[in-house]
């Protein structure tokens, strides 16, 4: 079994989601339930959909050799984990333009939500699992929601979880991988 921690923002600079997905993947530590890996949507550069043909009738094959790439990446994975940022009460734009481009490769597969933002990121949660809806994926009911004012070192601006959420990832995961289990028990 296999889970990608897809890194959701793709903005230049210090990406705190890119520190949340290490801090995620190390929280896998020890686990021999899973093969865990970041999947970072920066290093895709996906384009905006322009294509001609609906992703879900591409049949995996990809005009962009970047969506391609894409493509692959999250073929080769049984489930997921969205580090996602909130931008402006929603989904970031790069992160679901990404998600559109493709269409097979997330049919079915479990996914869990880990978001960031004033509110903790729910907002963008609460649009993911509406998304994730289209392809049939089930969205574990666990979630961690970060906080940008109290999971942020005030001095240097940087991830600095509170105590409690190493509880809620590992919660997250269990969920996940029970999850992941089931699914691959019924395909």
């Amino acid at each position: 079994m296999k889970i990608g921690i897809i890194v959701g923002s793709v903005r230049d600079g210090a990406r705190r989601t890119e520190a949340i997905a290490k801090w995620v993947l190390a929280a896998t530590d020890g686990r021999t339930d899973a093969e865990f890996e970041l999947i970072d949507l920066k290093a895709f550069d996906v384009p905006l959909l322009t294509s001609s043909v609906v992703p879900a009738a591409a049949g995996k094959k990809y005009e962009s050799a970047n969506v391609q790439r894409w493509s692959e990446a999250v073929d080769a994975v049984d489930g997921f984990i969205f580090v996602t940022p909130e931008y402006n009460h929603g989904v970031p734009g790069a992160f679901k333009n990404a998600f559109d481009s493709l269409g097979a490769e997330w049919a079915s597969k479990p996914v869990g939500f880990v978001s960031f933002g004033a509110d903790g990121g729910i907002r963008a949660v609460e649009q993911w699992r509406q998304i994730v809806a289209n392809f049939h994926m089930v969205d574990v009911r666990a979630q961690v929601a970060l906080s940008m004012f109290f999971d942020v070192e005030p001095s240097t601006q940087e991830f600095a979880p509170m105590e409690r959420r190493q509880g809620e990832v590992a919660g997250l995961l269990e969920q996940l991988v029970a999850s992941v289990k089931l699914h691959s028990q019924a395909v």
